[in-house]
């Protein structure tokens, strides 16, 4: 049976009887996890291995493991991980920040191969502007475009370096949203020029990650129809076009307020514009399932893509200690100007 073009949730610390068979029928091409599923390594090794045995496949197991306020492995059994914005300290030359970057992010990698997860929602490439809502804020890396695409390239390898691979997020930039799209819809009314010469440019020069995570954010320069999810226009045009990304394109998570609709019409739209995959991340079996009849087989370029992603997924390079590590990137982040 095919791989289905959807990454699930599930609703707690191991999948239900119903969450098993369901995987089984419809072999997700990911599965993702939230801290509604966290309880220790040991049980968290344990749902991951069982995951993939309901999928039938190895497959990858996503997390939103960036640092700060976004992480859903946390102390005691994890470590406190700093946001984005913290790398970008101004007491720091720019390789400074970088090796920071870069530490932390494998830092995060190391824990999260422990248990089995290999896909991280990391980097965020987003640039906060004034006024904007919080909801990126200090998990940018800056808030121009040379600080986030250069601490945020660090993030990236030090991810693959740690064996697991990155989604850039989320694309074509989600900075200049006024509310959060968890809740609602944001309307982006920046010209498109401006669009292009500073929230497109850490997405271009990143453009060679496996995977990105697309916005729901409306860009009325660009599509005023539709937000970039749901846009045929700005995934063919912006994100393949301009931008210029070839990866897998995942959807964020179709769960969210900023889409309006049943889940079968959000499954239809977003497949019809262009994404390669659906994220849905509350476990909900009704709207899983509505979101199954709605989705295709992994097959012709996204099959490409996905196959293309995955084979980055390597082991984690070897030599390397997390405690030395460890007090590289603090003492990195300690120093005051």
């Amino acid at each position: 049976m095919a791989i289905s073009a959807a990454i699930y949730g599930s609703s707690g610390p191991t999948l239900t009887p119903a969450e098993r068979a369901f995987f089984r029928e419809t072999r997700p091409f990911g599965l993702i996890l939230f801290a509604r599923n966290i309880v220790d390594p040991q049980q968290v090794r344990a749902l991951c291995a069982e995951m993939r045995e309901a999928a039938g496949h190895d497959a990858p197991i996503l997390i939103d493991q960036e640092g700060g306020r976004v992480q859903r492995l946390r102390p005691p059994h994890w470590a406190a991980h700093p946001p984005g914005r913290a790398y970008a300290n101004p007491a720091l030359t720019r390789a400074q920040q970088c090796e920071a970057a870069r530490l932390g992010a494998r830092l995060i990698a190391h824990e999260l191969r422990e248990v089995g997860i290999d896909v991280d929602c990391l980097p965020c490439l987003d640039i906060p502007v004034p006024g904007a809502h919080d909801v990126i804020g200090d998990r940018a890396y800056g808030e121009d475009a040379q600080s986030v695409i250069d601490l945020g390239r660090e993030a990236a390898y030090g991810l693959i370096e740690g064996g697991v691979l990155p989604v850039i997020k989320h694309i074509p930039g989600h900075g200049r949203a006024g509310i959060d799209s968890h809740l609602a819809l944001p309307v982006v009314e920046t010209a498109h020029a401006t669009l292009e010469d500073t929230d497109f440019l850490p997405f271009k020069a990143l453009r060679d990650m496996p995977m990105a995570m697309t916005a729901h954010v409306v860009y009325t320069a660009l599509d005023a129809g539709a937000c970039a999810t749901l846009s045929r226009r700005i995934i063919s045009d912006i994100i393949r076009g301009e931008i210029g990304f070839e990866g897998l394109l995942m959807s964020d998570d179709v769960g969210m307020q900023a889409l309006a609709g049943d889940f079968a019409d959000r499954a239809r739209g977003l497949f019809a514009a262009g994404c390669d995959l659906a994220l849905h991340c509350s476990g909900a079996m009704n709207e899983m399932q509505a979101i199954a009849a709605e989705t295709p087989a992994l097959a012709g370029k996204s099959l490409n893509r996905a196959e293309a992603a995955l084979a980055m997924r390597k082991a984690p390079q070897p030599g390397f200690d997390p405690v030395d590590a460890r007090a590289k990137r603090d003492a990195l982040l300690a120093v005051r100007g």
